[in-house]
């Protein structure tokens, strides 16, 4: 049994009854646990299961690129085949209602599509059982600047990789955080944001953690223009960067409410930027204000 403990949470790994180990999770290794707090979900690692056969259908989704074909299982749990950019099946997860048990097979491969299928088992696992915990995985970049972090959020290409990198080599007191899926929760009322074992392209698995600053939805412009936005605008930008599952009650309506507590407690800005220093330097001077304020 492998215990890592991500953003406050414990994830339980079971690699007994298969050949599968921790090697194939280095991005973890920062995140290792051996104290006794309870898992919010435990994976056990299996060489074969009897995956239940009365299934719903719920649909194929492209995530980047990648195909997870999911089922709603007789007894109210998921499954979930994910395949890779190719084409090829790396891994089965299984779970009960809510995610806090999974088994999950991993199936022969290279070592790559392995990782990639057990890594999006982890990060499917732990985003849906902790959906009702204050707790959201959210697909942004995050910096941390003079002890606060700030989160930029936008469509895969859109360039909050390349505003993050803009504030670190600009302004002065600037690292990284997560490239792709920190995670926030609220803890005791206030919003913190959490480095991650996922963190896209970027090789940036750090286990730290700072009050959250902002949050900036970053648009492509022809000029560098910042505004805050309004509750409702806030909730629209945030929920489709959260991993959610719209069709299951418990887990949309978790991070509904984690998503208005989060508003409630922080402030969500959009940036219409061109790819230069002044925008950087605009939003750091705007938020940073604001946050201090």
């Amino acid at each position: 049994m492998k215990d890592y403990r991500i953003a406050g949470h414990i994830v339980s790994i079971d690699f007994t009854d298969s050949n599968i180990s921790e090697t194939l999770l280095p991005n973890f290794a920062p995140f290792a646990y051996e104290g006794q707090q309870k898992p919010a979900v435990t994976i056990r690692i299996v060489s074969d299961h009897e995956w239940e056969q009365d299934v719903q259908d719920i649909g194929t989704f492209d995530v980047g690129g990648s195909d997870y074909a999911v089922f709603r299982t007789a007894q109210g749990g998921y499954r979930l085949d994910i395949h890779d950019t190719n084409g090829h099946l790396c891994s089965r997860i299984q779970s009960n209602p809510d995610f806090s048990l999974c088994h999950v097979k991993i199936y022969e491969g290279t070592y790559t599509q392995q990782h990639y299928g057990l890594d999006n088992c982890m990060m499917l696992a732990f985003a849906y059982a902790t959906a009702t915990m204050d707790t959201l995985l959210i697909h942004s970049s995050v910096i941390r600047c003079n002890g606060k972090g700030y989160l930029m959020t936008a469509p895969s290409g859109t360039g909050k990789s390349t505003h993050t990198y803009l504030w670190y080599t600009t302004i002065p007191g600037c690292d990284l955080m997560n490239d792709d899926n920190p995670i926030i929760r609220i803890v005791d009322g206030k919003p913190v944001v959490y480095g991650s074992p996922w963190s896209g392209k970027t090789p940036c698995y750090r286990n730290i953690e700072a009050p959250v600053g902002g949050i900036v939805s970053i648009k492509q412009h022809s000029e560098n223009i910042i505004r805050r936005l309004s509750p409702v605008e806030a909730f629209t930008i945030l929920l489709p960067a959260c991993s959610s599952m719209k069709w299951d009650a418990r887990i949309y309506n978790g991070i509904c409410d984690s998503i208005t507590k989060f508003i409630q407690t922080c402030k969500i800005w959009e940036l219409q930027c061109l790819p230069n220093n002044e925008a950087a330097i605009l939003c750091h001077d705007t938020i940073c204000k604001e946050s201090h304020s």
